[in-house]
Formats: structure tokens, sequence, C-alpha cells
């Protein structure tokens, strides 16, 4: 699989990317960042995949993100996908709504018409997007992990439950943690995979653990002044489930902090320093 250089620009000694390929499961193209640290010739270094929320694209996290600074002293591959296949023939929400279509996939393959022809970011991401970095990027294929806000934590949590061999490490920032309850989710998993609730359970973080799924453990941030916090995110569903199953979570709510990459930014070392003690050796 080719990949086309869109910018290249070095920072912190490693070159931070911005690529578009043909996807074959969106059937559009898709654009994509990775940021690779200075690193020896001929190393392999471990990969930290960052899934956006909302209205998001690979460039909201790449810019406003701080997170290469960190990559490049723990030696961290850093991969940031779009949200939502993206183009003139693909159809969006009749209402141009932003929980809805484009820039708001919701990393689920849809089985709904006329979405299913495009809407297949679960396999974007889970299966298309890490063989083509595997073979651009120097990456090492057993050292993974997998981090995302919002839209994206809810992608990164399930991601990281329905493959607990292939990530190390998952978190979150104000991740929709139980979006078969939530407005946003509902709307979505109705709109991506029709009104059969059963089917949204491999979709959802605290439905995902009750049904039997397990993980090493999650670290998870929200800011108490989240606007969405109550509505949306309810943090406290998956602090529940993971109590009961015994999924080891650490949980901090932040006074004062949103739901923007003003809040991201303040705690994305912390996050990577936790994904590369996880991804060490």
């Amino acid at each position: 699989m080719t990949i086309q250089t869109v910018s290249t620009n070095k920072a912190h000694g490693g070159v931070q990317g911005v690529y578009r390929h043909a996807s074959q499961a969106t059937g559009t193209d898709m654009v994509f960042s990775v940021y690779v640290p200075p690193h020896a010739e001929g190393a392999r270094l471990p990969v930290v995949w960052y899934l956006s929320g909302l209205t998001c694209t690979h460039a909201n996290v790449t810019e406003k993100g701080e997170f290469r600074k960190a990559c490049a002293e723990l030696g961290l591959i850093f991969v940031a996908p779009d949200t939502s296949p993206r183009g003139a023939d693909v159809p969006g929400d009749a209402n141009n709504a932003y929980d809805f279509g484009l820039g708001a996939g919701f990393y689920v393959d849809a089985t709904q018409e006329p979405f299913a022809r495009n809407y297949r970011m679960w396999s974007y991401v889970t299966d298309e997007l890490p063989k083509l970095v595997a073979g651009n990027f120097p990456v090492d294929a057993k050292r993974q992990s997998v981090m995302g806000h919002s839209m994206g934590g809810h992608g990164a949590l399930t991601v990281a439950l329905r493959n607990p061999h292939r990530y190390r490490a998952a978190s979150a920032f104000a991740p929709i943690v139980a979006p078969s309850l939530v407005p946003w989710g509902t709307k979505a998993l109705t709109g991506y995979l029709g009104p059969n609730k059963d089917a949204w359970r491999a979709h959802d973080t605290v439905a995902l653990i009750e049904d039997g799924a397990k993980f090493p453990g999650f670290l998870v941030d929200v800011g108490e002044a989240d606007n969405f916090l109550k509505e949306q995110l309810k943090p406290e569903l998956l602090q529940a489930a993971c109590s009961k199953a015994n999924i080891p979570l650490t949980l901090r709510m932040q006074p004062g902090y949103d739901h923007s990459y003003y809040f991201i930014s303040t705690f994305m070392e912390d996050h990577l320093h936790w994904h590369a003690e996880k991804l060490k050796g």
C-alpha cells in the first residue's frame, strides 16, 4: 500500500509528517499524521495510536496536542488518523449536524444504508491503517497502545477491550464510556448500526466490560468543568463497571478543566509517560 506525503516538518529532533492514501476500507482518500522521534538507524519503536473526537481530523491533536516533546524523549511514534471518511460522494447528516456523519464516524463499521459503503472506521483503525503504518514507518508491532478523546476515547477503550493482546495500554480524555445510554451515542449507533441495541454492545465500553471483556487497566482524565460531563460522558458508569469486573482504573477528575485541547494538552505528557512505561521491553 502506497502513501503520499502531504507535508513533513522537523520537531524535537524527529519528523512530524502528514500523509494521504487511498483507503480500501472507506472507499475514499484518507489523511493521517505520524510523528517519528529521533532514533538509531534500524531501531523499531513503540507506537501510540490517538483517536480524535467529534468534528476533528488528524490536525486537531497534531497541531494542539503538545505531544512531540514527550514522544521524542520517550521514543514513541504517535499516529493520529482522521475520524471519518470524507469527500463529495460520502453521505453525511441531512441537517449537517456535527454529531453524525462527516467528522463523526464513531469508530464503527456501519451496517445501515447509505453509510455502510464508506463508514468503516473500525476496520480502518484496527486493520488497514496499522498495516499501512507498519509498512512505511519503523514501528514495533508488538509494542502498541491506544488513547483518545471524547468520541475517540470511546474508540480507544473499545478497541483495547476487543483487542487486549494487541495493545499494552489504553487511556482516554473525557471518553464517551456508555454510548448506548447517551444522546451522542444513541444517535450514532442507531444511524450506523440500526435499532437493535444488542449490536451496539460491541461498541460500548461499559457494555463490553459487563459482557466479560478484560484489559489490564485504564487511565482516564475528565474535566470537572466539562459541559458534556453529566449528559454525555458519565465516567461514574465506567468506574462502577471496572470496579465490579476488577479492572484497574485510574480515574482523575480534574478541577476547572473543560472538554478542549487546553485540557488535553495539559495532561498529554502524563498519559504518554504512562504508556511508555507499559510499552517497555
